[in-house]
């Protein structure tokens, strides 16, 4: 029974996991770019993306290819592959600095989003592992469920005297034996 239960629990947070990636992404409204644009034209994006093209954004496998692939490659170009923390410490450095001071903004906004979706991901990748897990609890409680029925079974055939009879006379020609 605990197999079980446990599988229906994993089961409900397989689906919470899903259906919460969803809801969240889809209120994002977030679209790859279409078939055939320039936006898919690097081949760092490219070959990524394109079996997304024109697809909202609403999966896990999606946040992720979209946070590795698209967002990260174009932060990337930003500052000369500088990450937001070092570009920052630049810009604290020369506080005057317009082009660092624009280049801080778009590099935390980028990796924000980035680390939101790839959060998504995590999320989701947790739900696909809860199903697996309520998948062999399922099978688990299903073999119990089989070698309990098959030790009634035997029970009902074996009576108590023959049971003990027989695993004594085993006990008995072992000691001969030796």
């Amino acid at each position: 029974m605990v197999l079980f239960i446990a599988g229906g629990l994993l089961l409900w947070g397989h689906s919470f996991a899903n259906d919460n990636v969803r809801n969240q992404l889809s209120a994002e409204k977030i679209y790859f770019p279409p078939k055939g644009s320039e936006a898919l034209a690097d081949p760092q994006i490219g070959p990524y993306l394109d079996k997304y093209a024109g697809q909202q954004l609403l999966t896990g496998p999606q946040a992720e290819a979209y946070a590795d692939h698209f967002i990260k490659v174009h932060l990337s170009e930003i500052a000369g592959g500088q990450t937001y923390a070092q570009v920052s410490a630049k810009a604290q450095a020369d506080p005057e600095n317009a082009q660092l001071a624009a280049q801080v903004q778009t590099l935390f906004r980028g990796e924000t989003l980035r680390g939101l979706l790839l959060e998504a991901y995590g999320f989701w990748k947790l739900g696909q592992i809860a199903l697996i897990a309520a998948i062999s609890s399922f099978v688990l409680g299903g073999v119990m469920l089989l070698l309990t029925g098959l030790g009634l079974l035997h029970l009902r055939r074996t009576g108590p005297a023959e049971e003990l009879t027989i695993g004594h006379e085993r006990a008995l020609s072992t000691e001969a034996a030796s």
